[in-house]
């Protein structure tokens, strides 16, 4: 086998540790910085995951650079570590170049696999070299079987599934991959961390609010915000649960069987900015734990009884975790949907193990009846209910009450450093957080201080002999490395004290200073033979030299030479029609409808799609969280085509004569068991369908398609990959990019493959958590909720006072949007220019009076009869029409 990583480029391909535990899956860290690296290595991560100085999604982070990668890959694999380089943002087509010079770095050096987003460099990836592992990120946003397979054909060999599925719905995307090809490709999932509330890949709410791309690594974190819920105009009343975006932390760890048993290939830590401590402490837990199910395996084969894996709230890998980073800790959605778990709403932030409620405020301290270890020198928080202001807090001086082994229900008194607390502002019934534990820190920074390994990984040994012959050992390591010496003397016959598996383990075994540990050790010897204790030390010595020695050979991937292949270029059509063309451009300049620009719009109900029909526009979208309203929606469609084929002099011109076509939006995510969602679309016999996910390109792979923005088309690369492929008639531009961005775009592929989104409410969150379920009822999903979406109007209103409208699909995933309008107006002419053709306008709350105005505005910029900033300034004063330039023109 030519690929030697865990997960290798052919998705048959996926070897497992030999060692020391077959089935059990990769654990994966994350790595910020060299001391995070460190700290994961000696607690025994099987690999890190880590960025450079661009393209990954954690740009805060210190992350490593380009030049650091051979001293950091050489570290890794002398330990027994794979590394693994996140370039999982979108990349822009003006940066294929910087892209391309990146990958080749990490081929050079020998990186195990490179973890991607983006289609466009899956491609390139695959120009560059055959067999460069490739894995597809989380922002690729696969929740299905159709998902994975889609990411097989770019020809990546794992997939970290989206953090939404549930166990059930992991075994039921590997059974179908059993079923349909050779093997299942690898799956991963987040098995600790921060949750990200909405879908990776498909949040846009930094891009809408301030211009930095969760896309692009630069998430600003809008779901840890307080919002104020607003249901039919009325401020619900919710006391102290004030962040309806923020769910608690993913902690896995009670599910760790279960998620084995699914025959999930690796577990992932969340946390590239989290602190070297925060890497040692989930990453030692998770160790142990994975360990410990091989050893309770056994005890159960054994008749032996045992605790399992599940963490109580006195278990100590509970208190570690939740000192080591925790908004509260919950599983997450591997049990399923119940929102009245995912988010408590309380806060947003840290806050780290619950010491109880004030009994008592005092002159210079405070009563509190315990729940919870605390000692002098821990550090506290007092919480109010009010985690936006200022909070009191600090290092206890001094715990004053019972002495108990059991460190909790003892009433205390705690005492605190003269001026550290102002008493005035606690209060009875304050609830105390532990916030810090020196302690704990001291204890995890000495797990990976110094140069010495701390953690090492298992080796076989074969020992072979007859008296007179040359001792041979063979050693393997669970990568397939494979070492072999002889001794420099024969084996003497034994008169006492011969060579026994005893003594061989005892000197063979003394492997302290190396990164290995005497697995399982082989006795081939005949007979009792005899060799001087210095001759077995030195051929331990020079065994485990030659493992490391193999171990620190980079990877040899295949790298095709620079300029050989390099960026793919696309075809153009040169002709004189073609829209990228000089004739066409002129033609372009002098009337803008001449060139055939069209106005595409998109509808939520039925009142703002008789606006359109009346409008005379000829392309329709609809998006109705009801899809079963898509019939009623062709029909009127349907009809208003019938009439306008008949001539009536009386009707007013438009700006296209052609009759309406209509297009409807299934969905935007697609899980497993959701066949009917789509089935149901497809009921009501559009004329074409908007493509939003990888199971709609399949689906409704015979019918007309548009591909939608949630595709994340971003560079000529992946929109050729989309449009051609799959023979989609148009792709839709990423609303990640700016004008300058879309520009190097239009101005690398052929214009007419693109559609342009130039108005629309942002869609912000896109989110399995459903807020109507959560905090307008007591049920936890859509079987007990009593449904709230379907009869009030709800609105989320931030800190500036905005209220962002909500909305509900068919599956009861939610979706923020922007309460603002954006338009790109002031950048058409221009687009025109470059061959654009069509433009779509998106409408969500407006009235038919406002999409009628609305449409005959751009209309008439289309016609060329007003400017950009004229319309800019049109729309601004319309009445309740909220308008901002948004992200184009940022």
């Amino acid at each position: 086998m030519s690929i030697t990583t865990q997960f290798g480029t052919a998705p048959e391909q996926t070897p497992q540790s030999a060692l020391r535990a077959p089935q059990l899956p990769e654990l994966l860290a994350p790595a910020g910085d060299w001391d995070c690296a460190r700290a994961a290595v000696e607690n025994g991560t099987d690999a890190i995951y880590f960025g450079l100085e661009k393209f990954n999604a954690r740009m805060r982070a210190d992350n490593f650079t380009a030049a650091d990668l051979p001293k950091l890959m050489e570290s890794l694999h002398r330990r027994g570590v794979r590394g693994y380089v996140t370039l999982n943002t979108l990349v822009f087509e003006n940066e294929l170049a910087d892209a391309e010079k990146y990958l080749r770095s990490m081929i050079a050096a020998g990186v195990d696999a490179v973890i991607v987003q983006d289609v466009g460099i899956c491609r390139l990836i695959r120009q560059l070299s055959p067999d460069f592992p490739i894995h597809a990120s989380t922002q690729m946003t696969i929740t299905s079987a159709a998902g994975v397979d889609f990411a097989r054909e770019l020809g990546c060999c794992l997939v970290v599934l989206a953090r939404e599925c549930s166990i059930k719905e992991i075994e039921k995307i590997n059974s179908v991959g059993r079923a349909y090809s050779r093997a299942a490709m690898p799956l991963e999932v987040f098995i600790h961390g921060a949750l990200c509330v909405a879908y990776s890949g498909q949040c846009l709410t930094s891009e809408a609010l301030g211009g930095r791309s969760a896309n692009r690594g630069e998430c600003a974190q809008a779901c840890r915000m307080p919002y104020d819920l607003i249901s039919d105009g009325k401020l619900v009343p919710l006391g102290d649960r004030k962040y309806l975006l923020s769910p608690q932390d993913l902690a896995g760890l009670e599910v760790l069987p279960e998620l084995v048993r699914a025959d999930v290939a690796s577990l992932k830590i969340e946390g590239r900015l989290k602190s070297p401590e925060y890497v040692a402490n989930i990453t030692r837990i998770y160790r142990q734990a994975l360990d410990a199910l091989v050893e309770s395996r056994e005890s159960r084969v054994e008749g032996k009884t045992t605790s399992g894996s599940r963490p109580s709230t006195l278990d100590p890998r509970r208190y570690d975790m939740e000192m080591a980073f925790s908004r509260g800790l919950h599983t997450g959605w591997f049990g399923g949907t119940n929102n009245q778990q995912l988010v408590h709403a309380r806060f947003g932030k840290k806050r780290g193990v619950y010491l109880g409620e004030v009994s008592r405020v005092l002159r210079d301290g405070i009563a509190v009846r315990l729940e919870g270890p605390l000692k002098a020198g821990d550090g506290v928080v007092f919480d109010a209910g009010k985690p936006e202001e200022n909070e009191e807090g600090g290092r206890v001086y001094e715990v004053q009450g019972p002495k108990s082994k059991v460190q909790s229900l003892r009433l205390v008194e705690l005492r605190f450093g003269h001026g550290d607390i102002d008493f005035s502002r606690i209060h009875v019934g304050d609830k105390l957080w532990k916030t810090s534990d020196p302690e704990l820190n001291r204890r995890l920074r000495q797990s990976f201080a110094g140069d010495k390994s701390k953690f090492q990984r298992p080796i076989e040994i074969e020992v072979h002999g007859v008296v007179g012959k040359l001792l041979t050992l063979i050693a393997n390591d669970e990568f397939g490395n494979v070492a072999k010496v002889e001794s420099s003397l024969p084996l003497a016959k034994a008169e006492k004290q011969p060579l026994t598996t005893e003594r061989l383990r005892e000197q063979l075994g003394r492997l302290g200073g190396t990164p290995f540990k005497l697995g399982e050790l082989k006795n081939n010897l005949s007979g009792d033979v005899l060799l001087p204790v210095s001759e077995l030390n030195r051929l331990r010595r020079e065994i485990t030299g030659e493992l490391e020695r193999q171990r620190l050979q980079p990877k040899r991937w295949t790298l095709n030479p620079v300029g050989s292949t390099g960026v793919p270029p696309v075809a153009f059509d040169v002709s004189s029609n073609a829209p990228n063309s000089a004739a066409f451009r002129r033609d372009a300049e002098k009337n803008p409808r001449d060139a055939g620009a069209t106005l595409v719009v998109l509808v939520r109900n039925l009142p703002q799609l008789e606006a359109a029909l009346k409008c005379g526009v000829t392309t329709i979208y609809c998006e109705f969280e009801d899809p079963k309203k898509y019939r009623e929606a062709v029909k009127l469609c349907r009809e208003t085509r019938d009439e306008s084929r008949e001539p009536d002099a009386n009707k007013p011109s438009t700006l296209d004569s052609r009759p309406s076509t209509i297009f409807v939006a299934p969905p935007r995510i697609f899980k497993p068991g959701e066949d009917w969602t789509l089935e149901q679309v497809r009921s009501c016999n559009a004329d074409g369908y908007l493509i939003r996910n990888y199971d709609h390109l399949k689906f409704f792979a015979n019918d007309r398609r548009i591909g939608d923005y949630s595709l994340n088309v971003a560079n000529r690369l992946a929109a050729d990959y989309f449009k051609n492929k799959f023979d989609l008639e148009r792709v839709t531009t990423s609303y990640d990019l700016n004008f300058q961005q879309l520009e190097a775009l239009l101005s690398a592929a052929p214009p007419e493959w693109f559609e342009v989104t130039i108005h629309q409410h942002m869609p912000m969150f896109h989110m399995e958590h459903c807020v109507f379920c959560a905090f307008l009822s007591s049920g936890t999903d859509y079987r007990n909720c009593g449904r709230p979406c379907d009869v009030h109007d709800v609105k989320l209103r931030d800190r500036v006072g905005a209220e962002h409208p909500l909305k509900a699909d068919v599956g009861c995933r939610n979706t923020v949007f922007n309460s603002l309008a954006q338009t790109g107006a002031e950048y058409v002419s221009r687009m025109i220019e470059l061959g654009v053709r069509h433009f779509r306008v998106e409408f969500l709350n407006e009235t038919p009076e406002q999409v009628t105005q609305t449409i005959s505005k751009y209309r008439r910029l289309l016609r060329g009869e007003i400017t950009g900033t004229e319309l800019w300034r049109e729309l601004k004063l319309m009445n309740q029409l909220g308008v901002t330039r948004g992200q184009i023109g940022k």
